[in-house]
C-alpha cells in the first residue's frame, strides 16, 4: 500500500472506508480511481481498488434483482448442516462430478469448462451429522466475472475444499486458485499475522491482541488511521503484521479459511508423479496449513475418507444433551474443540448460564459416568451432558 497518495486521493479512500451504503462505495472508488496517482507505489491499491469495484457492482446487481421481486438466480447459498464447506477450483477439474458423487446433488457434469455457472449445494452425511458442500463456478482469470461471486461464497463458507486435476499441473492450478482467493480477502494458507478493526470506542487508537507491528509504533498506526479520519479504534492483531496489512484492513477484511485439496483424477496414468509435486510444495508451507487428499471422481477411490478429513480439519465436536431420567438425544450439537459446558449452554439458550447449577457428563471427558462438572469443563467428541438449572 502507498503512503505516497496526493491528498485528494486519500481523502477519496477515507470516503469508502466511511461509506455505508453499496452505490456510496461504488461513487467513492470511481472517484478515487479517477484521481488516484499512475505511480509504480500506488499498482497493488489501484489493483485493489478495481477488484473491490467490480465485487461491489455485482453485489448492488445481486440487490436489485431481489428487489424486483426475487428475479434471476440466487448467487449465494444459506448454511446447512454442521458446516457449510465452499467447493473451488479451476475449468474441468471435476467439481462437479465429485459433489455429485458425495451428496447425490444435482450439479451439472459435462467435458467442456464453465458448465457451473450457479452454486448448487449438498449434503455429505457423516456420522449423525452432514456437511454441505457447494459446488461453484469455476475459478479462472479466463472468466473475471465469477471470481468476486466465488471468492463471496468462500467468504461465507466455514471452509474450502480446492479441486485440482491430476490430468494436467496440480500444482499450477493451486497457485492460481489460492492466489485469486488471496487477492480478494480469502486466505487459505496461514498468514503470518491478521488484522481486525473495530472502530469506535473512548480511548483513542488501541493496539490490542498477542500480535506485533513488525515495522512501526502504536503511534504509526494513528496517523495512518488518522488519514482515513478514524480517531477512535480497537485494532485486534495477531501474530506478525506490517502497516501495510493495517491500511489493507481499514479498506477490506481478509480471512483465513481451513482448506482441503483434493487431487483428482488419481486413477490416471502419470498422475502419482504430478502428485508428489504438489505434496512436496504444500509439505514445504508455512504450519502445513493445507490438508490434501488424492481422490477419483471416477472410481470412488478415497472419497468415503473426506468426511472424517473435513470433521478434523473444521476442528469440531459432537455433543449430545439430556434431560434426567431420558435418553440423549439422537442430533449433537456441533461446537468448535475446545469447547466447555458454558459455551454449550449459551448455545442451547441465552439465559441458561444465568440459572445454571450444574452438569452431568458421560463420555471421554468425564473421569467417571456422570462426572459432576461446572460451566468450566472443557467437553470432547461423544460427550453426553445432562444440565441441571433453577429452573
Amino acid at each position: 500500500m502507498p503512503a505516497n497518495l496526493t491528498p485528494e486521493a486519500q481523502a477519496k479512500l477515507a470516503k469508502y472506508s466511511e461509506a455505508k451504503t453499496i452505490e456510496e462505495k461504488i461513487r467513492a472508488l470511481e472517484e478515487f480511481l479517477s484521481v488516484a496517482p499512475k505511480h509504480k507505489g500506488a499498482e497493488n491499491l489501484l489493483l485493489w481498488a478495481r477488484r473491490r469495484l467490480a465485487e461491489l457492482r455485482e453485489e448492488l446487481e445481486e440487490q436489485r434483482r431481489r428487489r424486483r421481486g426475487g428475479g434471476g438466480p440466487r448467487i449465494f447459498v444459506e448454511k446447512e448442516g454442521a458446516a457449510q464447506v465452499a467447493v473451488v477450483g479451476p475449468p474441468n477439474a471435476g467439481k462437479s462430478l465429485l459433489v455429485h458423487r458425495l451428496t447425490g446433488a444435482r450439479t451439472r457434469v459435462a467435458d467442456y469448462p464453465f458448465s457451473t455457472l450457479l452454486p448448487v449445494p449438498g449434503m455429505l452425511p457423516y456420522k449423525d451429522i452432514q456437511f454441505q458442500l457447494v459446488d461453484t463456478p469455476p475459478l479462472s482469470r479466463e472468466a473475471p466475472q465469477y471470481i468476486p461471486r466465488i471468492a463471496g461464497i468462500a467468504r461465507n463458507a466455514d471452509a474450502v475444499i480446492i479441486v485440482v486435476s491430476l490430468e494436467d499441473d496440480p500444482l499450477r492450478q493451486y497457485i492460481e486458485v489460492r492466489d485469486l482467493l488471496a487477492e480478494h480477502g480469502v486466505y487459505i494458507e496461514k498468514p503470518r499475522g491478521t488484522v481486525r478493526i473495530e472502530k469506535g470506542g473512548e480511548h483513542g487508537v488501541q493496539v490490542l491482541g498477542t500480535g506485533r507491528i513488525v515495522d512501526g509504533t502504536v503511534k504509526d498506526v494513528e496517523r495512518l488511521l488518522a488519514r482515513y479520519r478514524i480517531y477512535r479504534a480497537k485494532v485486534y492483531v495477531e501474530g506478525e503484521v506490517t502497516l501495510d496489512d493495517i491500511e489493507m484492513a481499514v479498506l477490506r477484511s481478509s480471512v483465513y479459511k481451513p482448506a482441503i485439496v483434493l487431487a483428482n483424477k488419481a486413477d490416471l496414468p502419470g498422475a502419482g508423479e504430478r502428485y508428489r509435486r504438489l505434496y512436496e510444495y504444500l509439505r514445504g508451507r508455512r504450519e502445513k496449513s493445507v490438508w490434501l487428499l488424492p481422490v477419483s471422481a471416477r472410481t470412488g477411490l478415497n472419497l468415503d475418507r473426506l468426511g472424517e478429513l473435513l470433521f478434523h480439519r473444521l476442528g469440531i465436536i459432537r455433543v449430545y444433551t439430556k434431560k434426567p431420567n431420558a435418553e440423549p438425544s439422537r442430533t449433537p450439537v456441533v461446537l468448535p474443540r475446545g469447547s466447555t459446558v458454558r459455551d454449550l449452554a449459551e448455545h442451547i439458550h441465552s439465559d441458561m448460564v444465568e440459572y445454571f447449577l450444574y452438569a452431568r457428563v458421560w463420555g471421554p471427558s468425564a473421569k467417571y459416568p456422570g462426572e459432576r462438572v461446572g460451566l468450566d469443563h472443557v467437553l470432547e467428541d461423544g460427550d453426553i451432558v445432562e444440565i441441571h438449572s433453577k429452573r
